[in-house]
């Protein structure tokens, strides 16, 4: 007989296995299909300080652990595979997956985000090292540091203002002469005695000792080379929803987030959506884990069949 979950979640990450925790908890019987390991994006995370519980903060991946561990104490199962496709507009929603077909009556999606990196050689093996994507997440360990932030948008702007209050120094490298940012960033940037911004300029290489000591930044215009000695560089170039899967299935928007509001109900019965896949204004570990508590709320509601009172 084909087995069908009340709650299957695609992705392992905080909001993943908050949906898990409270699924489970919550009596009904859950799977979590994760390709790589629990935490998502936060298992690459040196050092969580911004997620209450935790004291002295905690690695990334202990956090992810410990969060599989909570769920998977109440039964929550956790199976390690690549989702190859989505059917979900029927009652019973289809998975098809490396390690087969997986049925259930609802679907939360917590694909995640992914940064979108600079493409610079060395990149990918100094992050954690003096290369970070989240200045929420990072900035504290560069009190009295200097950084850089690469980017123009909204996000680079946040972030150069949150390292501002905190770092020494701040360079802002920008590839065009003015700010993407909307203007209510423009004039506390200009008033910040510590930042400095770096026109029409981009990262060619990194200067690093073990760590990121500085950059070689090079002038787009004039093709001059300039090396500018930090402590650590933020791109803050924006990021990239995991949405390929749903592409044509849920509604995205201009950007490729799946449209759902803080109830995390999407265009389909009985599939929702948490974490940054969503489209939400802040994403950190503590909204991902509100959104997955609140899909299950809804979950519960659809799988009883009608309507809970919130």
């Amino acid at each position: 007989m084909t087995h069908i979950y009340d709650m299957i979640i695609v992705g392992g990450g905080p909001g993943g296995y908050t949906a898990a925790l409270y699924g489970a908890r919550a009596g009904f019987d859950t799977l979590v299909l994760e390709k790589l390991s629990a935490g998502g994006q936060i298992a690459l995370t040196h050092q969580v300080d911004n997620y209450p519980g935790f004291d002295e903060g905690i690695d990334g991946f202990s956090l992810g652990m410990k969060m599989q561990s909570g769920a998977e104490r109440f039964g929550a199962q956790t199976v390690l595979a690549e989702v190859n496709a989505l059917h979900l507009d029927a009652p019973i929603k289809e998975i098809e997956t490396s390690e087969g077909t997986f049925f259930a009556r609802t679907v939360v999606i917590a694909t995640g985000a992914n940064p979108r990196t600079l493409g610079v050689a060395r990149e990918a093996e100094l992050v954690g090292r003096g290369i970070h994507y989240c200045a929420a997440c990072d900035g504290m360990f560069y009190k009295g540091k200097t950084v850089i932030v690469v980017g123009g948008g909204n996000t680079a702007a946040a972030d150069a203002l949150l390292l501002s209050r905190v770092a020494k120094k701040v360079y802002i490298v920008h590839r065009r002469n003015t700010l993407k940012a909307t203007k209510i960033y423009h004039e506390p940037l200009e008033k910040a005695e510590n930042v400095e911004l770096i026109w029409n300029s981009e990262i060619d290489s990194f200067v690093e000792d073990g760590r990121v000591v500085g950059a070689m930044v090079k002038n787009r215009i004039t093709g001059e080379v300039t090396q500018i000695a930090c402590d650590g560089i933020f791109v803050s170039v924006g990021r990239k929803p995991a949405s390929e899967l749903v592409q044509g299935i849920l509604n995205l928007d201009a950007s490729g987030y799946v449209i759902a509001d803080e109830s995390t109900r999407t265009n389909l019965p009985g599939v929702f959506v948490v974490g940054d896949v969503r489209t939400k204004v802040l994403r950190q570990v503590a909204t991902a884990v509100a959104d997955g508590a609140m899909a299950v709320h809804y979950a519960e509601e659809s799988l009883a069949g009608g309507s809970l009172s919130d």
